[in-house]
Parts: C-alpha cells; sequence; structure tokens
C-alpha cells in the first residue's frame, strides 16, 4: 500500500488463505461425513421429517477455548440423555456484530486486549470445531463477515444471519450458496418481513464477488438454499415468539409460498 493508496487504511497485511489453514488444521474424513449426516437431520427436523426439535445451547460468544471444549464435553453427556427428543448443536459464535462499539469476538481479537491478532483468531476457531466435531457434537455460528466461511464452514452444522445483517444482500445471496441450513434472524425492531425477505432472496440462485479456497477473487454463482428459514430473536419493545406472533410469522411463509418453518431464539427478550 502506497501513502496516497487510501489515507484512512492504516496498514493491510496478508492472510493466510482458506486451504492453507485447512491443510494445516485439516479435518477427518469421519469428521466430515458427521457434519454432513447433522446438516441432514436438521433438515429432516425442519422439513417435519423428524419430529424431534433441534436445541442450539451454548454461549452468546466463544470468548475462552479451555472453557468452550470443558462445556462441549459437558453438553455432549446431556445430548446423549435427551436425543430421543432433542438433537443438541452447540452456538459457536465467533464473530461479535455490534450496534456501534465493543470486542468483535474470539476470530477478531483473540487475546481480548485490542491486538487484534486475526490469524490467531483463525487457527482457535478451527481448533474448536475440530474438536466439537472429534466429539459428535454438531457445531453452529453466525456468519458475519462471509470470507470466514471460508476458513470455518467446512466444519459447521448450521448457520444463523443475525438481526443486524439480514437486510443485506450482501448476505442474502451468500446464504444462497450455504451448503447447510441458515436462518434469517428478524431486525433488531422486532420486525420479520426483513427475515422472510432474506429467506426469498437465499432460496434464489444469486451471482456474486467471493474468493476462492486459494484467497482469489472470483465470481461465485449460486443455486440456492432450499434449507433458509426465519429465527425469532424478539425485538427492542418486546418478545415475537408468543402464540400470535408465531402464527403470523407462518401465515406470511405461507403467504410467500415457503415453507412454514421456524427457529426460536430463546437469548433475546
Amino acid at each position: 500500500m502506497t501513502k496516497h493508496s487510501n489515507p484512512n487504511a492504516r496498514n493491510a497485511e496478508s492472510l493466510i488463505s482458506p486451504q492453507m489453514l485447512k491443510e494445516g488444521l485439516p479435518p477427518l474424513a469421519a469428521h466430515l461425513e458427521f457434519i454432513e449426516q447433522s446438516r441432514q437431520q436438521i433438515q429432516r427436523i425442519l422439513s417435519g421429517e423428524d419430529s424431534r426439535l433441534f436445541l442450539v445451547v451454548g454461549p452468546c460468544s466463544i470468548h475462552d477455548i479451555t472453557a468452550a471444549k470443558e462445556y462441549a464435553i459437558k453438553l455432549r453427556h446431556l445430548s446423549d440423555k435427551i436425543s430421543k427428543h432433542f438433537f443438541v448443536v452447540m452456538r459457536t459464535h465467533f464473530e461479535k456484530p455490534r450496534t456501534s462499539l465493543g470486542w468483535k469476538g474470539l476470530l477478531h481479537d483473540p487475546h481480548l486486549d485490542g491486538s487484534n491478532a486475526i490469524s490467531t483468531g483463525l487457527n482457535l476457531s478451527r481448533e474448536l470445531l475440530l474438536f466439537l466435531a472429534d466429539l459428535g457434537l454438531p457445531a453452529a455460528t453466525e456468519f458475519l463477515d462471509p470470507i470466514t466461511f471460508h476458513y470455518l464452514g467446512d466444519l459447521i452444522s448450521w448457520a444463523c444471519i443475525g438481526a443486524r445483517t439480514s437486510e443485506s444482500q450482501i448476505h442474502r445471496q451468500f446464504a444462497s450458496g450455504l451448503p447447510m441450513p441458515v436462518a434469517f434472524k428478524n431486525s433488531t425492531s422486532g420486525n420479520i418481513d426483513v427475515a422472510i425477505n432474506g429467506v426469498l432472496a437465499a432460496t434464489c440462485s444469486h451471482s456474486f464477488f467471493g474468493i476462492t479456497e486459494h484467497g482469489s477473487l472470483s465470481i461465485v454463482e449460486t443455486k440456492g438454499n432450499r434449507h433458509a428459514h426465519v429465527a425469532l430473536r424478539g425485538g427492542e419493545l418486546k418478545p415475537n415468539y408468543d402464540a400470535d406472533s408465531i402464527a403470523y410469522a407462518l401465515e406470511q411463509l405461507k403467504k410467500n409460498h415457503l415453507p412454514q418453518q421456524l427457529v426460536i431464539d430463546c437469548s433475546h427478550d
């Protein structure tokens, strides 16, 4: 970068490519088979083929890998006990969307000190996901930056697009090419139309800018994600997952000729 190229950019450094990170922290064939089975299991639950509920359980965000592994072991034991009625997925959010400012998550600032060691964050995030796959516990995450998918997406069984990005065209077209079920959350105001429009867009094919596994810029063409769905996460004034709100959401999905599939995010008021 020259001093005249962008006066507001302080620095730019090269980042390891997705392929190189995966070569350094590779999944076993058994891991990939388990994750594919988990994705299909969630799809069957969403479609009603499996009568169980699936639960996404875990901390708001991952900040300590050791603590997260300890948590995962306990969650795996619980999962075994309730597997007849519930399919348990661990929440592993490595990026934190902020309304204004704040800690951006393990991926961006793994040392929690503002040093922004993103390369370390990528390694730690992938290390935890491999641990979960080895443990036999599916992982869920929110993809805040679409580039993150290329580094971690092969180890994720369920994904979501958050309340602050559900209206983003970039995220909607990105979700259309994801290989796992993906939820669109309603806006922070509680408006579910944003989420429904997100699902509508994600079920269609798109062409957009992206990157390859080698880190090169590319044009991505997608088929559309048939397993996109809505997540109700409450709003600024009140919850929106009461009986009336759920009935309204299902009615709107039906009007838009979308599968009547809902996920309830109980971690918000």
